[in-house]
């Protein structure tokens, strides 16, 4: 059996380690034992260690000692750290960018150059500022706080703002957008405009692409898509691949985007493989670009990857041999829904003492229900406690009937989570910004 590492420990990878688990034995390095990765490791007779992923030397030392063969990066830091650099230059197949590859997330101005070039009826009117004076001189130029900030780096999910929802006036954005000028020396300003949200994810092998189940995310901390932004509250996708508000020539508009965003990208080299994640808006006068991410989404991740159909170290392996195809890549006519459960501070406020909760894992399971940790780890028999102030686990369901996925999911949560914790009991709802 192949040897395969995954870095990373947030519910992305942990339904990956799933994933992987079914055909490769699974070796992890985790800065803590997440329980999902931890039950994946061993079923799959792999191994675990403790430590940083991003130290290189024990990453480096671990591949060798344990003669592994592929690494998995879906980590957006450790990708922009070059942790798939490192498994390249050791000789290991991979999944997943390089850094110079992931570039495309970790600047946002170089994504909008390169749709720009390959596509400019994607862009949305803005403005990359590395000035303080051109700042104020562009937020001047707004009536009102009708515009949207967008960091140059990586935030987490959690670092763009849109006016009269993150901010209610020109002088409070102008003080956050000031905040990221100075924090990286850019920042961009950009109209906000009116329209659905959809992420459309693809596979690729680095010169062949394909499209995943468009997913609908639900950045906001609060029901009807209000308060602070979060790394997702929840995500669903559609039997059809589709979402109400989108047509398959619409989708095949953004794959061709992001088909020729792949070509761009390895055109001396090949730096990218893996996931390339888009983000979009559906408007009146069409598809308007968002994003890239390098990688897998959160919790996208979580419902792409359980619908797909083809075993996931299949396509690995399709990806690894360069003949990635949709004969050979192929997803279930299903639904999926996931809901994230947090901490009631998550994304409002600083959570200075971990959270201490019960949780009954197989109470959840015997639901028809599937659990993803992320930022909690196991300290005795259905007791968890929080390892940050980020989400903690995930709770999925996959079928047929929405309605009863969307319900399965809920009640498991209802029934079996602790009161001290929170989630947004709206996931399902599609809202138009």
């Amino acid at each position: 059996m192949k040897k395969c590492l995954l870095l990373g420990n947030g519910g992305r990878e942990a339904v990956i380690a799933e994933y992987i688990s079914k055909g490769y034995a699974l070796y992890a390095v985790l800065p803590y034992e997440n329980p999902s990765i931890v039950e994946a490791v061993e079923n799959s007779k792999g191994k675990y260690i403790i430590g940083s992923p991003f130290d290189k030397e024990l990453v480096k030392e671990f591949i060798q000692k344990e003669k592994i063969e592929i690494c998995v990066v879906s980590s957006d830091n450790l990708l922009q750290d070059g942790l798939i650099d490192l498994a390249k230059s050791l000789g290991l197949k991979v999944f997943g960018p390089t850094s110079k590859g992931s570039k495309i997330e970790w600047s946002k101005t170089y994504a909008l150059e390169i749709v720009e070039k390959l596509a400019p009826e994607f862009i949305i009117k803005n403005y990359n500022i590395n000035k303080l004076e051109d700042l104020k001189n562009i937020i001047d130029e707004y009536k009102d706080e009708n515009f949207v900030i967008k960091p140059e780096g990586l935030t987490g999910g959690k670092g763009v703002k849109v006016g009269g929802v993150h901010f209610s006036s020109k002088e409070e954005g102008y003080e956050y957008a000031k905040e990221c000028l100075n924090d990286s020396g850019t920042v961009i300003i950009q109209d906000k405009i009116e329209g659905s949200e959809f992420t459309l994810m693809c596979l690729t092998d680095g010169k062949n692409v394909v499209p995943m189940p468009i997913t609908f995310d639900y950045p906001y901390r609060y029901e009807e898509d209000k308060g602070p932004g979060t790394g997702g509250m929840g995500c669903m996708s559609y039997t059809d691949g589709l979402l109400p508000f989108l047509n398959k020539d619409d989708i095949d508009k953004c794959t061709q985007l992001m088909k020729k965003t792949i070509e761009y990208l390895n055109k001396d080299n090949l730096e990218f493989t893996g996931v390339l994640y888009g983000g979009f808006f559906k408007t009146k006068t069409g598809i308007k670009f968002i994003e890239f991410n390098a990688r897998f989404g959160d919790p996208e991740a979580i419902n792409v990857i359980n619908a797909l159909e083809t075993p996931f170290t299949e396509v690995l392996e399709n990806i690894i041999n360069q003949n990635l195809s949709k004969e050979n890549c192929k997803f279930s006519k299903n639904y999926t829904f996931t809901v994230y459960v947090v901490s009631k501070d998550y994304a409002v406020k600083p959570n200075k003492e971990p959270t201490t909760f019960k949780l009954d894992v197989q109470a959840i399971r015997n639901k028809g229900a599937k659990i993803y940790f992320a930022n909690a780890k196991e300290i005795a028999k259905n007791t968890y406690t929080s390892v940050s102030n980020s989400r903690l686990f995930a709770v999925e369901a996959t079928g047929e009937d929405f309605e009863q996925i969307r319900k399965r999911v809920y009640d498991a949560i209802h029934e079996n989570v602790d009161k001290i914790l929170d989630y947004r009991k709206d996931i399902g709802k599609i809202y138009i910004h």
